[in-house]
């Protein structure tokens, strides 16, 4: 008859010992800075008009000398995407603008605007340009800057964003004179960029009249879309509108 083996019994401390088997480890509780998550009229591109949800993410390593959001750059509070997807859910509405500062300059951003797409929210991504757009979800229609001369920042726009752009995003060139009129109309014709998506020019606020940059739309027959920031006409320039 064979002899029964029995296994030598664990002490304490050795590495077979229960006490010494880790848990599996936590998944990292995904969460970004934000400013402020508030409910308005979309002011600008093509959901202009509509009741929006906007989130916007503090921080931005651009300093425009028009920059309407200063007050983004830094502070804000570190929220978990639960918190975040609670908020925007209790407003009810269905268009999800995620905004900055630059958004894009937080990687977590891309998760977020992913889940905001599953749960079947309109996603619009508003960034500066100068991040790669790449990570960001397709469903979502990112709204791409081009930084003009005026603006104290066009050396950093990122051109290969163009190659992946698709008709559903937007282009914007905010306009702060004459001079940048002309070398947004030069680049819109180097680069196509009329067939590749929806294109805006909009006034700097305060800097051009809006009759003046209707009138050279129409001189240059551009095939663009004069952009007005409705949320400004009706609350002037009030944080958190």
């Amino acid at each position: 008859m064979a002899e029964a083996t029995t296994r030598p019994r664990t002490q304490p401390g050795s590495a077979e010992h229960p006490s010494k088997i880790k848990s599996p480890a936590k998944a990292p509780v995904l969460a970004l800075r934000i400013t402020e998550i508030f409910y308005s009229l979309q002011g600008e591109a093509l959901a202009a008009g509509l009741p929006t949800v906007f989130i916007r993410l503090t921080g931005c390593p651009l300093r425009c000398h028009y920059c309407d959001t200063e007050y983004a750059f830094t502070g804000g509070e570190r929220l978990s995407f639960d918190q975040i997807l609670k908020q925007v859910s209790s407003y009810g509405a269905q268009q999800v603008c995620v905004t900055g500062g630059e958004p894009l300059a937080q990687p977590a951003c891309a998760a977020l605007v992913k889940q905001l797409c599953d749960l079947g929210y309109n996603v619009a991504v508003e960034t500066s340009g100068a991040m790669d757009i790449r990570p960001i979800d397709t469903r979502a229609s990112r709204i791409v800057d081009l930084k003009t001369p005026a603006s104290g920042e066009v050396l950093r726009n990122r051109l290969d964003n163009l190659e992946v752009l698709t008709p559903h995003d937007q282009i914007k060139f905010v306009l702060c004179d004459r001079a940048d009129f002309d070398w947004a109309c030069n680049m819109l014709q180097k680069h196509a960029l009329a067939e590749l998506c929806t294109v805006w020019f909009s006034p700097s606020f305060g800097q051009i009249e809006l009759a003046d940059l209707a009138q050279w739309i129409l001189d240059a027959k551009l095939p663009v879309r004069l952009q007005v920031q409705l949320h400004k006409l009706i609350w002037g320039d009030q944080p958190g509108r």
